[in-house]
C-alpha cells in the first residue's frame, strides 16, 4: 500500500475504520502516565498517538487507511513494557525497542482482527508498525517523518535538559538522516528555544 491508495469503499468500511481508531484510543486511554496540555490532561500514549496521526495527515493529506491505522497504533500500550525491565546498556535498549515493536504490531493486529479487517490489511499495518520496508515503502517513509517531527516538536526540549550535548547531537543527526527534504523543511519551521536551536544548528553543521 502507498500514500493515497483507496481502501474505503463503503459506509461499512468507513465505520470499521472509525471503530478501529476508537479501539486504539480506548487502549491508550489506560496509560497511567499523564501529560497536561492546557486546559486538558491526557494519558501520555493517547496524546502521542493523536500527535503522530496529526503529523501524518499534515505530511500526506491523502494518506492511505493502512498508514493512518499504523500511525494511531504505533506506540499502543507502550507503558506496559517499561525500559526499566531491561539492562541499562546499549544491548538492553535495542532489545527493548525490538520487543516493543513486535508487541505494538501484535496488539494492533489483534484489534484490527477484532473489528473485522482482512489479513492482508492487518499484515500491511503490522509491517509499518515494525518498520519492515523502511525507507523503500512510501508509507513507511511518511510514518518515519512523522515520528521524527513528533520528537522534534514535543520531546526534544525535555530530552535536551537531561541529556549531554554529545548524545543530543547524535540523536538529532540520526533523526535528520531518516527524514525526507519536505520533513526537514517542516522541522526547520518549528518553534525552538535558544538552546534547542543551538543544538540543531550544531548537529546540522557537521551533517
Amino acid at each position: 500500500m502507498s500514500v493515497g491508495s483507496p481502501i474505503l469503499n463503503s459506509q461499512s468500511d468507513s465505520e470499521r475504520f472509525e471503530v478501529a481508531l476508537n479501539r486504539f484510543d480506548e487502549e491508550n486511554s489506560k496509560d497511567p502516565n499523564i501529560e497536561v496540555v492546557e486546559p486538558q490532561s491526557w494519558p501520555r500514549e493517547l496524546l502521542y498517538a493523536h500527535r503522530l496521526y496529526a503529523w501524518v495527515e499534515r505530511l500526506a493529506p491523502n494518506a492511505s487507511e493502512v498508514l493512518l491505522l499504523a500511525a494511531r497504533s504505533q506506540h499502543i500500550c507502550r507503558w506496559t513494557i517499561p525500559r526499566s525491565n531491561y539492562e541499562m546498556t546499549r544491548a538492553g535498549y535495542l532489545k527493548w525497542r525490538n520487543e516493543l515493536k513486535a508487541f505494538h504490531a501484535r496488539k494492533a493486529g489483534e484489534i484490527l482482527r477484532e473489528v473485522g479487517y482482512p489479513d492482508e490489511v492487518i499484515r500491511t499495518v503490522q509491517a509499518l508498525n515494525l518498520k519492515k520496508n523502511f525507507p523503500h515503502d512510501p508509507d513507511s517513509q511518511v510514518l518515519e517523518d512523522a515520528l521524527c517531527l513528533v520528537f522534534l516538536q514535543y520531546q526534544f526540549a525535555d530530552l535536551a535538559k537531561k541529556t549531554s550535548d554529545e548524545q543530543m547531537l547524535n540523536a538529532l543527526r540520526k533523526s535528520w538522516n531518516k527524514m525526507t527534504p519536505g520533513a526537514r523543511e517542516a522541522a526547520l519551521e518549528l518553534p525552538y528555544s535558544e538552546n534547542e536551536r543551538r543544538l540543531l544548528t550544531l548537529a546540522l553543521e557537521s551533517w
